[in-house]
């Protein structure tokens, strides 16, 4: 008689978080996400069996921290300048970096160029791209259309994770990249590739990868339909550095933005132009978003904002109208909606502008998203320059956080904002009345203080 075969045990488990139930459920206990479970396999753990690892790193020892070697990192410059800003410099060695993004928004694209850099820069060591979707020809053809052809840059069609190890660890690459994540495998867990257990796994043997060789490794992650990377969460944990694309559809420019980096700072932004060639850097963004400007238009403000170390001039528009409905529309695009809600409420309360019941569209030039309180100012007249029908003066930058009592507090850096402003040909600047007593304002550049909101507005006429 053959003995009846062991059923399998199974696991419900949550794609945004991880969180393991023996049933499933509608909502996950932990992050509270619906329709966020799903079965997987659970292989049995053998007896005796070590701990999963790469190489001697399962071997460290503890030490005193005052021993340990505190060295800068030397970093590698990817020799496109507006990723190295975004990574803090360059890459670190041994960093296992993230990128995810919209289908078709240009990742690999982008990816693939960095290799080419990076091999023609280190022309004694190899490059390795690791493709799990498109065969070694599809990657060919798109390294063709970009001039992608370095002598040493390899590339290796396989899903099979342990495989891409060892070919790794033969090659010995100076960095490594997995195109994408979400189609790597160990063939030793029963769950299907782009699950839970998988990816978590995975990623953890490529984490040990790069520390062990210290290898940068980039990680491409497919994302879901809110735009998040598909994939527990702990996933963006485990890795040094989180990059998302934005922008795509249409639009032909893109915005690289760090949401977490271990070896810099994370609000910094890389702008790029989608040409037939690949993606073009865009070292002016601040003339980019204001080259389409139009003059002595109502409704028309500029601000200048920061990201990370970069300043940006930016256009506010604002279009106010009257509403065909019984409840006013309130619609704003790359500034958050009920920012926009706050600040209509006091010009109405502290200037007097009937605008509460009027249609609110808010939007911010180029694509860009804007969570810089010093854009309030620039608002707040773009709304109250369309409901007068008044047009601000052209070369006139706005600055200043509004708060709740309708008065303009002071923002951070207005140094490096008023120098970008002169720098594009700006020839006033209405600011808060704490900025303009401690600036150093560059020569050529009028300063207007204010102090409330409605002096900010009679000083533009």
């Amino acid at each position: 008689m053959t003995r009846a075969a062991t059923k399998q045990k199974t696991v419900f488990a949550c794609t945004e978080c991880g969180q393991q139930s023996p049933k499933w459920l509608g909502q996950c206990p932990a992050c509270r996400t619906w329709n966020t479970l799903q079965e997987e396999v659970v292989a049995p753990e053998p007896k005796g069996a070590t701990p999963r690892g790469w190489g001697p790193a399962n071997g460290a020892r503890p030490m005193p921290l005052r021993d340990v070697e505190g060295a800068e990192e030397a970093r590698t410059r990817t020799g496109i300048g507006e990723l190295d800003r975004v990574l803090g410099g360059g890459v670190v060695p041994g960093s296992l970096i993230l990128l995810g993004g919209d289908p078709g928004i240009g990742k690999s694209t982008l990816i693939l160029a960095v290799l080419d850099r990076l091999a023609r820069a280190r022309p004694d060591r190899p490059v390795l791209y690791v493709s799990g979707e498109e065969s070694a020809r599809q990657v060919k053809l798109r390294a063709d259309r970009l001039g992608a052809l370095a002598p040493n840059l390899h590339v290796l069609a396989e899903t099979d994770a342990v495989r891409v190890l060892h070919a790794a660890d033969a090659l010995e690459p100076a960095a490594l990249v997995i195109d994408s994540i979400q189609t790597q495998y160990l063939p030793e867990l029963p769950s299907a590739p782009g699950t839970v257990s998988q990816i978590r796994e995975v990623t953890a043997r490529f984490m040990a990868f790069a520390k062990t060789t210290e290898t940068p490794v980039f990680l491409i992650g497919h994302v879901t339909k809110d735009g998040a990377i598909a994939g527990p969460r702990v996933l963006e944990h485990m890795v040094d550095t989180v990059l998302y694309f934005e922008g795509g559809g249409a639009h032909p420019y893109r915005i690289l933005r760090a949401h977490k980096n271990r070896f810099g700072s994370a609000s910094e932004i890389g702008v790029f132009e989608m040409k037939a060639g690949g993606l073009a850097e865009v070292p002016n963004p601040s003339a980019l978003f204001l080259a389409e400007r139009p003059l002595e238009a109502p409704g028309s403000a500029v601000a200048a904002v920061l990201n990370g170390t970069r300043t940006v001039l930016v256009e506010i528009q604002a279009l106010v109208a009257p509403t065909g409905f019984g409840t006013p529309r309130r619609t704003a695009l790359g500034i958050d909606s009920n920012r926009v809600a706050l600040l209509a409420a006091v010009l109405e309360k502290k200037v007097g502008l009937e605008i509460l019941a009027c249609d609110l569209f808010v939007n911010v030039a180029g694509g860009l998203s804007l969570d810089d309180p010093a854009a309030d100012l620039a608002t707040i007249a773009a709304l109250a320059s369309s409901f007068r029908e008044r047009a601000i003066p052209p070369r006139t930058l706005l600055l200043g956080e509004v708060g709740l009592a309708g008065e303009v507090r002071a923002v951070s850096q207005p140094e490096l904002r008023l120098a970008e402003a002169a720098r594009l040909g700006f020839e006033r600047a209405v600011l808060p009345a704490a900025n303009a007593r401690h600036a150093d304002v560059p020569r050529g550049l009028e300063v207007v203080p204010v102090e409330t909101v409605a002096e900010a507005l009679d000083r533009l006429g």
